[in-house]
């Protein structure tokens, strides 16, 4: 089975995780050194959480400006549309910026939102 790493800068890793948490994620892991965080998302996916120095150290590169740009959209599936609507109300519940209704596009449900640090993320559900 492969496994999918999702690696994000964070400012502050204790409340990084816990808004994660506040999602569902689990397992919260600290590296040794203390500069990394690693949750659950599912059985084949973990979220890494760097300092963002750390993750500045490890991709050589400044983090991206997330007020200004954005590099990435992280998105999960759902069981349904209702759980979409669930998990982005508890992001926003939890800190984060919900990004407004969900948008239908065909068999597809999907709702944004940015996370504490303005990482964006979407779940989404697909019909049929």
């Amino acid at each position: 089975m492969s496994m999918t790493f999702i690696n994000l800068p964070v400012r502050d890793l204790t409340t990084a995780a816990e808004f994660y948490r506040a999602l569902g994620f689990t397992s919260d892991q600290a590296e040794p050194g203390g500069g990394t965080r690693v949750l659950t998302v599912s059985e084949s996916t973990r979220l890494v959480l760097h300092l963002r120095s750390g993750f500045e150290s490890y991709t050589g590169v400044a983090v991206t400006d997330t007020q200004t740009s954005r590099e990435v959209v992280v998105g999960l599936s759902a069981p349904s549309r209702e759980r979409v609507d669930e998990l982005v109300d508890l992001a926003a519940v939890a800190g984060g910026e919900s990004l407004g209704p969900g948008m239908t596009n065909g068999p597809m449900y999907m709702r944004g939102f940015r996370d504490l640090d303005g990482h964006q993320w979407s779940f989404l559900h697909m019909a049929g």
